[in-house]
């Protein structure tokens, strides 16, 4: 009796310990698929803001062919993922196809996703059946025009520019290479914004990480060139911008980019913040023919109020009528009146910058137009917008093009010019592609197309009557 209930409390124990341990693991298979979720940055997609409730969807990507909502996430069983099976999960997430079969848009980077391992894309499916709050919202519909709300399209992009092919370690590199190729090239998906896109918006392969417009902003060249890209900077300059969005003497996260930084890339650990600066510093340089210098060497300081002092008498009116006055007016406070920033750089200084020395003025331009917003840790970045709904002064694309052509002439590039055209472009959301601008024709064609084809149709079959009688 008593080896009985030796051996009954031995095994009560046991069982208790078992599901201890099942609990621990659990937990720890939740945590990692909460890192996951940062280093993918699930977050800044699909949680609207100003007071979205995380996962919950329902946030705006202003797309070439129209606006993208993104989907909840959450668990909920009605309105969420809380229905997916893991295979399900996995499928949309690396191939981009919904569980009743109908394709998702590539504005959900599922083209980087199709590298990631199994072990994290299991973890991530436990996270958000289990370590996520479900919220019961609904979707707002995606209503593309013709012919691009055909998802059925998105099966033939998917032939043409899907590489599932599961990461894989180059054995000649490193451990730190690999990991870095792996957030990069797939969970991190820096490749997605950060590769020039085609006419058909696929991934121009041959140019790996060479920069490309996202909306009205640009995500620059971050390949190893020292000229084009990041290469000359260093691992731990790389590693600050990184983790705290501001590196000073070279560049400052806006737009999407401070979204990355804010909800996702500060974060991350220093071991893979670390992997991904040795990667980008060891990746493939791609060299733009018209770069001749490095972004962040442009410029000087220059004072802005030397040529202003007595240009006008003092009860002069309508005198802010120039980009050195509107500069003095709407950014010397912050900027300084000699572009050299704020003393501890919170506003940065606006040569040795490379939103003003690169080719490319467009992330100058939607600074000044959509403003900064960026929230790292207990510090809070912000420079207000000065395009619709400013809350500081309105300033229409002839004012913000004269402002942006006395920064570049004076603290960045001057062989680059801004004309309200470039200004007016970024306002509305972005350059829009060829395929884009086709679009109002596409319906028509297809409808003159079929009619031809009937009209074909019955000619053909007049002319075989004919010949029979």
């Amino acid at each position: 009796m008593k080896k009985l209930l030796t051996a009954c409390l031995l095994s009560a124990s046991l069982g208790g310990f078992a599901a201890s341990a099942s609990a621990d693991d659990q937990a720890a298979l939740i945590h990692q698929g909460q890192e996951v979720a940062t280093a993918a940055d699930c977050q800044a997609c699909h949680t609207a803001p100003e007071g979205g409730k995380p996962f919950a969807g329902g946030y705006e990507i202003h797309s070439p062919m129209g606006t993208i909502y993104t989907t909840n996430i959450t668990p909920s069983k009605q309105f969420g993922i809380g229905n997916y099976t893991e295979a399900q999960f996995t499928r949309a997430v690396r191939e981009g196809v919904r569980p009743d079969g109908a394709n998702l848009y590539p504005a959900m980077p599922y083209t980087s996703y199709s590298h990631m391992s199994d072990a994290d894309m299991h973890a991530l499916y436990v996270y958000f059946q289990q370590g996520v709050k479900p919220v019961e919202q609904p979707n707002p519909e995606t209503a593309l025009p013709f012919p691009f709300n055909m998802r059925i399209a998105m099966a033939g992009w998917n032939i043409m520019y899907l590489d599932s092919t599961p990461f894989k370690p180059d054995p000649s590199k490193s451990e730190q290479w690999n990991r870095g190729a792996y957030l990069v090239n797939g969970a991190g998906h820096c490749d997605t914004c950060h590769t020039p896109r085609n006419l058909m918006m696929g991934s121009v392969t041959d140019k790996p990480l060479a920069g490309g417009m996202v909306g009205p902003w640009y995500a620059p060249n971050i390949s190893s060139d020292p000229v084009s890209g990041i290469g000359n900077w260093s691992q731990a300059q790389l590693v600050e911008y990184l983790k705290t969005g501001r590196t000073a003497g070279k560049n400052q996260a806006a737009g999407g980019m401070a979204e990355a930084v804010q909800n996702s890339l500060q974060y991350m650990s220093d071991t893979d913040l670390n992997a991904i600066a040795f990667y980008l510093k060891n990746s493939t340089p791609v060299r733009d023919p018209h770069d001749t210098q490095a972004a962040d060497t442009f410029g000087k300081p220059v004072n802005v109020e030397e040529g202003l002092r007595g240009a006008h008498p003092y009860n002069a009116n309508k005198t802010i009528d120039n980009g050195a006055a509107l500069f003095s007016g709407y950014c010397a406070s912050c900027h300084q009146p000699d572009g050299s920033g704020s003393q501890n750089q919170a506003y940065p200084s606006l040569f040795n910058n490379t939103a003003t020395g690169m080719g490319n003025a467009s992330n100058l331009i939607s600074a000044i137009l959509y403003g900064v917003d960026r929230q790292v840790g207990d510090h809070h970045v912000l420079m207000p917008k000065f395009g619709v709904g400013s809350y500081v002064g309105q300033l229409d694309d002839q004012q913000i093009a004269d402002i942006s052509n006395y920064v570049l002439k004076n603290y960045g590039n001057a062989g680059v010019q801004v004309s309200t055209q470039d200004v007016a472009v970024l306002r509305a959301g972005g350059p829009v592609t060829l395929l884009a601008k086709l679009q109002p024709f596409m319906a028509p064609a297809m409808v003159a197309g079929v009619i031809i084809l009937l009209v074909l149709i019955f000619w053909l079959g007049r002319k075989r009557k004919n010949k029979a009688a």
